[in-house]
């Protein structure tokens, strides 16, 4: 099975999805999240360790999700996806890699996939700079600094429902796990 859907087609199938009234839209979270992340006070009271991410949840507009993440040297998330959530994440400090897809996989009833060429994208997200995403974005998000932490801002509407863990090999990405927010709060 190929993931093979365009750019413009996932961008038009997450614009067809309405959110309730009063949800916070991609553009008002990537704000929220850049507005936080301004906060100097914020960003210094998180704890970093030297060994693993730290995390304080926020309270974000609208009901939404939203994370304040220390990322040590070397670490990452691995690729994963926030389901059925739209989101947004920002830089405060330090510079973080984002890797994604551009394009919109199956949802459900698959395990293994392999990718077409051209769907790979590649971001640099030094202090300031961040990104929104629509539903089912697929991505991984590391430090790839040997000594300095950073830190960002995440937000994510509506609320994660579950994140999908996949391992990827070349061009054959699989799916692993599911988590359910009781596995990381």
């Amino acid at each position: 099975m190929s993931a093979s859907t365009s750019a413009s087609t996932a961008a038009s199938v997450d614009s067809a999805v309405s959110a309730p009234a009063g949800a916070p839209t991609q553009a008002e979270l990537l704000d929220f999240v850049r507005r936080t992340a301004a906060d100097a006070e914020l960003i210094a009271s998180l704890p970093l360790d030297p060994e693993g991410r730290t995390w304080v949840r926020l309270e974000g507009p609208g009901g939404s999700e939203a994370w304040l993440i220390g990322w040590p040297p070397g670490t990452g998330t691995g690729w994963h996806d926030h389901a059925e959530s739209v989101g947004a994440f920002l830089t405060a400090s330090g510079e973080l890699k984002e890797n994604s897809l551009v394009a919109r996989l199956p949802t459900d009833g698959w395990k293994t996939l392999e990718l077409n060429e051209g769907i790979d994208r590649e971001r640099r997200l030094s202090a300031g700079k961040g990104r929104a995403f629509g539903r089912h974005h697929v991505h991984e998000v590391l430090n790839e600094s040997a000594e300095e932490h950073a830190v960002s801002v995440h937000a994510y509407y509506p609320p994660l429902p579950r994140i999908s863990r996949y391992s990827r090999t070349g061009r054959i990405l699989r799916l692993e796990q599911v988590e359910r927010p009781e596995d990381w709060q």
